[in-house]
């Protein structure tokens, strides 16, 4: 969907909670624990569009944003890594540098796509709007992992290793997007077609001074 410097993430009111380190990946921290919304905080509009099912957040039915508020700092440069999966005809999305709004679309923020079989042609891994990829690398009914790297003005968007986008913001856009003052990340519920489902568990992030 339509993208606004998110994506997945900085956020207006912030609740406290110490991250939880992740397994067996250095420098990284765990931001869902699997089993409540501690630290995330959902938009108002049509907020049963979420829920928690088997260590997974999942987004089944009608638009509704789900931002990550638990930690005060904002993440200007980061690695992110979750594990999605979809089912068919499911449109899905990661934001980043974004922040908190309680309807409609981020105004704020980039969009990372998560959709393999959606009529929209912009796959998983598509950079919404900016850098769009046309062949998903991921599948329906498959977990996988996508990992987003910022570094200045600099994205790098992998599917289970395999980089499908590497975008550099040349100076000439004005504000420059890519690092704003805030940085929340969000995760998109699917739209208007309440027979979209997707899920994301075991999300990580890792701070890059």
């Amino acid at each position: 969907m339509k993208h606004a410097l998110i994506a997945t993430i900085v956020a207006l009111s912030l609740c406290g909670g110490p991250l939880i380190a992740a397994e067996s990946e250095e420098g990284f921290v765990s931001i869902f624990d699997g089993k409540s919304f501690h630290g995330w905080k959902r938009a108002t509009e049509n907020t049963n569009t979420w829920s928690i099912e088997d260590g997974a957040l999942v987004a089944r039915g009608k638009r509704c944003h789900l931002f990550y508020v638990g930690d005060p700092k904002p993440f200007k440069n980061f690695e992110l890594r979750a594990e999605v999966m979809t089912e068919s005809g499911s449109n899905g999305g990661i934001y980043f540098h974004t922040k908190y709004q309680e309807s409609d679309w981020p105004k704020y923020g980039f969009e990372t796509q998560v959709n393999n079989t959606h009529t929209d042609w912009k796959k998983t891994g598509s950079l919404y709007d900016i850098v769009n990829v046309r062949d998903s690398a991921a599948q329906d009914n498959k977990w996988w992992t996508q990992d987003i790297l910022v570094q200045g003005n600099h994205v790098t968007i992998k599917i289970d290793g395999k980089i499908v986008v590497d975008y550099t913001e040349r100076p000439i856009r004005s504000p420059a997007r890519i690092s704003p003052a805030s940085s929340t990340r969000a995760l998109r519920a699917p739209g208007a077609r309440s027979e979209s489902v997707v899920r994301y568990r075991n999300i990580r992030v890792k701070r890059l001074e």
